[in-house]
């Protein structure tokens, strides 16, 4: 899996905003997507040094559409840590 494939998109909710006081940042990544390819793909993209990363599968939720009922898909959540002092630009302004 090449690196750029395996960071989908940052993640801006309240929770990862205020995570950033404590250099953590949130990231859907894709699901075939390993430790070791996060950590690769983040400094690669971002040149920052990644400390630690944590990983957990977010199951999909049953969703009203009309008068079905649809299951959303299932995807993968990564909360990676930087070392101190260092922060991801993407991140700031918001």
């Amino acid at each position: 899996m090449h690196l750029y494939e395996v960071v989908r998109r940052p993640l801006i909710t309240e929770k990862a905003t205020m995570m950033k006081e404590q250099n953590r940042y949130a990231f859907e990544v894709a699901n075939e997507a390993n430790r070791r390819q996060i950590k690769e793909a983040v400094e690669e993209g971002f040149k920052v040094n990644v400390v630690r990363v944590r990983v957990m599968n977010v199951p999909g939720k049953m969703r009203r559409i009309g008068r079905r009922y649809v299951m959303t898909p299932t995807w993968k959540k990564a909360i990676v840590t930087l070392e101190a002092g260092q922060k991801i630009e993407f991140f700031e302004g918001v």
